[in-house]
């Protein structure tokens, strides 16, 4: 791929899972498309651009009918990948879609590499690269929310976003260049006020994408969650509760938990990581503790290093002690929730001695529940994702990967390189250097200058047949 081979050559590959399935669609793009198929099928009414047409699919040593398929052709440009391109959808018998695959093969076609479709479709300008991203963030979904945000992505929102910030950079150069071409014409050089407003107009919406991207690498991605504490403050119950299933044991013996338990869950579409882990108690190398329960304490702490959000689980009706109170301090600068558990022992309106001090402490997200009740637990949920949202995450445009949070860092950078050299009066033809790399970092987040190598990386990862 990268080549420039895609023009002469037409591919083909099965776009549907492997395995057998009710229906196995063969695609086939290029400008032999249509040739490459017909052998293949008996007709009854010729192809036509955007329409389904029934045919049985022959086999061509024989004339003998295979199977019965409906056949879909899609003229270029007005296709996905900008050529020809037929699907045969066929029943998904194995054997039959690698009899496809053979035949077509047997009459020109080759076999498409992984998310060469696609980048067909980027080569030809039907896409740019965040929505090629895109394509192949949709399936790998695993929540409906990380659906939503690829779906608004390959329908080109970033693309959009980008647009007009990029009109007013090509602006600002082209303000800067005419005062240096004309300038024996009497055309005024642009004020270094003048030039550094328009700087920071194209700065502005580009931060707020920079600042997208712990979100939209969260929804992404996900994050790993742990529930730590003392034993016996009902982590495992509330872990049980988050997950809406009995997962972890839980008894009235504090300690019952050993090993770190892992589960995914989602929450609001999210992907997350919940860890339950040993009650923390003690330290690591304590006389009193026995060697597996030192270990499960040790693995703890592992995991609360790893752990994107802390859930620090404190019984409501005992006072904070020593280890309570380091969690939290340590937790500055990350993200905590306090959970107060056991509230059912206390009344609605009565404020514990680990309420107060937690208060004191000056920590703002405590949320009260009751495992053992349920309650609370949708607004521990809440709470949960309150600690990650943002107001870009709140937004319908984000930059949800390194790639491309990348391209809008070195846009900034060199806008700010270029802020700096108005501020100490760089002749005009310097900062001009500094905008012109400005606009090739923006101009690689929808791959106007994206390298071959770049676009390996990307659509090397996509499946077969996309």
């Amino acid at each position: 791929m990268g080549d420039g081979t895609y023009e002469r050559e037409t591919i083909v590959a099965v776009a549907t899972p492997a395995g057998r399935g009710g229906i196995g669609v063969v695609r086939v793009s290029g400008a032999d498309a249509l040739g490459v198929v017909a052998p293949l099928l008996r007709l009854k009414r010729p192809l036509a651009a955007g329409r389904a047409r029934f045919a049985e699919v022959l086999d061509t040593a024989t004339d003998e009918v295979l199977d019965e398929a409906v056949v879909t052709y899609f003229a270029g440009p007005r296709s996905y990948t900008g050529e020809d391109v037929v699907e045969v959808a066929a029943h998904g018998a194995p054997v039959l879609l690698e009899y496809l695959l053979r035949a077509c093969c047997a009459g020109g076609a080759r076999l498409a590499e992984a998310g060469e479709f696609t980048q067909r479709a980027f080569l030809a300008g039907r896409i740019d690269l965040t929505q090629a991203e895109a394509v192949g963030d949709l399936i790998e979904a695993s929540t409906l929310e990380q659906a939503r945000v690829a779906a608004r992505q390959m329908g080109g929102a970033l693309s959009r976003e980008v647009g007009p910030v990029k009109e007013r950079l090509v602006f600002l150069i082209a303000g800067l260049e005419a005062g240096i071409d004309f300038a024996e014409d009497d055309i005024d050089l642009m004020q270094k006020d003048q030039i550094q407003l328009q700087i920071a107009e194209v700065e502005e919406p580009l931060r707020r994408l920079e600042q997208s991207f712990a979100y939209g690498r969260i929804v992404r991605e996900g994050f790993q969650l742990a529930l730590v504490g003392r034993p016996n403050a009902g982590k495992s119950s509330l872990f049980n509760r988050l997950l809406r299933r009995e997962r972890a044991i839980v008894t009235a013996s504090p300690g019952t938990t050993r090993d770190p338990i892992a589960e995914r869950v989602s929450l609001e579409g999210i992907p997350v990581e919940l860890v339950d882990t040993a009650g923390l108690r003690g330290a690591v190398g304590d006389a009193e503790l026995d060697e597996a329960e030192r270990m499960g304490i040790a693995k703890s702490r592992e995991a609360m290093a790893d752990a994107a959000v802390l859930l620090l689980v404190v019984d409501a009706t005992e006072a904070l002690d020593a280890e309570d109170v380091a969690i939290v301090r340590d937790a500055a600068g990350r993200s905590l929730v306090v959970v107060l558990n056991k509230m059912d022992m206390l009344g609605a309106d009565e404020e514990g001695e680990a309420e107060r001090l937690l208060r004191e402490l000056g920590v703002e997200r405590v949320v009260r529940t009751s495992a053992l009740m349920g309650a609370g637990v949708k607004e521990l949920r809440g709470a949960i994702l309150a600690t990650l949202a943002t107001a870009s995450g709140e937004s319908s445009v984000m930059v949800t990967n390194v790639r491309q949070h990348r391209a809008v860092v070195e846009t900034l950078a060199s806008l700010a390189a270029a802020g700096v050299a108005v501020e100490r009066g760089v002749p005009h033809e310097m900062v001009l250097l500094d905008l012109y790399a400005a606009l090739s970092a923006m101009d690689s987040l929808t791959g106007a200058t994206t390298t071959d190598d770049i676009l390996h990386l990307i659509f090397g990862r996509f499946c077969i047949g996309k």
